[in-house]
């Protein structure tokens, strides 16, 4: 656990509840989608070495997330939480149970009713969560199975996702002329891939290769994980006509799942925040937005969609330091 995020947990027994606060370094329409959209939540919600997984997910009221944990041993944990009330970037309600895999709720296991709550502190958000349970019984044997333990290490993932990808897309670039460049990720060769390019196209990497070692654990973000410390966080190679190939590795052991359709993105870089806004309003139009135009906490003013053609587009503005 990061000791610069707050994290609370208080169980009162007298009343049935569990209520948690945790603070997030990101701003609230980022940690709203992490807690939202399925290819988010699959990312951090399950404790390493558990790996979840959504069958379905309709976050509006009235509808439902249907998902499973997987352990290591390929053991299957159903489970479903129903949406009784959702107030985009501000508020969701609804009730917490255990499932099967057709999303029957199993009655002799515990369920309990949700209300988290999303609030800007600074340039961090925190997430306030009440848990309310029918019985003592019910509460204690959520406890008592390490419910805990085991959202401490989900969220502690969800740091670490926040902080990978804001490292991902840090501009290091000298000056803020617009630019366009194509972001490729890989599934552990980027580093292969990358020095092939290099000498294909006679090039040099701008500001050589980051890693994922290079994230500083030092209160702003947690721990790398020793195996994918050597893995390329970001490489940036100047190809044709002054084009800019960027890579990453998307390591499994952080939960990414590389799949067609996700592996590369399309990065504009405008020279103004006006234009930002109106190639992203433009672009994404009947599209989908994976993450709203917004300012991120480095500094830029930063988001991505698919566009109604399927296209996987990046803007990112940032001002001249």
């Amino acid at each position: 656990m990061n000791p610069i995020l707050q994290f609370d947990f208080v169980v009162d027994k007298n009343n049935n509840t569990i209520s948690i606060q945790r603070e997030f370094a990101a701003d609230l329409e980022l940690v709203w989608s992490a807690w939202t959209e399925a290819d988010i939540l699959d990312l951090w919600w399950a404790p390493k070495p558990y790996v979840n997984k959504t069958k379905s997910m309709d976050c509006t009221s009235g509808g439902y997330w249907h998902y499973c944990m997987i352990s290591p041993k390929n053991e299957v944990h159903w489970c479903r939480f129903d949406y009784k009330k959702v107030v985009p970037f501000h508020s969701y309600q609804g009730m917490d149970a255990f499932c099967d895999e057709d999303g029957i709720i199993n009655p002799a296991m515990p369920q309990n009713q949700w209300f988290n709550t999303f609030s800007n502190v600074g340039d961090r958000t925190m997430v306030n969560i009440l848990m309310t349970f029918s019985t003592l019984e019910d509460l204690e044997k959520i406890v008592n199975m390490g419910f805990k333990e085991g959202l401490s290490a989900g969220m502690e993932n969800l740091d670490q996702y926040i902080a990978a990808q804001f490292y991902l897309r840090k501009n290091k670039k000298p000056d803020n002329k617009s630019r366009v460049t194509t972001y490729l990720n890989f599934p552990g060769n980027t580093e292969e891939s990358f020095y092939f390019y290099k000498k294909v196209f006679k090039s040099e990497f701008i500001n050589g290769i980051q890693r994922f070692g290079d994230i500083p654990a030092d209160g702003s973000h947690p721990p790398v994980a020793e195996n994918i410390k050597k893995m390329v966080l970001h490489v940036e190679l100047p190809i044709l006509g002054g084009h800019i190939l960027m890579g990453t590795d998307a390591p499994e052991e952080m939960g990414f799942t590389l799949q067609r359709g996700n592996k590369q993105h399309i990065c504009l870089e405008p020279e103004s925040r006006e234009e930002a806004k109106r190639l992203f309003d433009e672009l994404s139009e009947e599209g989908t937005i994976t993450m709203p135009l917004a300012d991120m906490f480095f500094g830029a003013y930063f988001g991505e969609f698919s566009d109604k053609y399927g296209i996987n587009w990046m803007i990112n503005y940032q001002q001249k330091i």
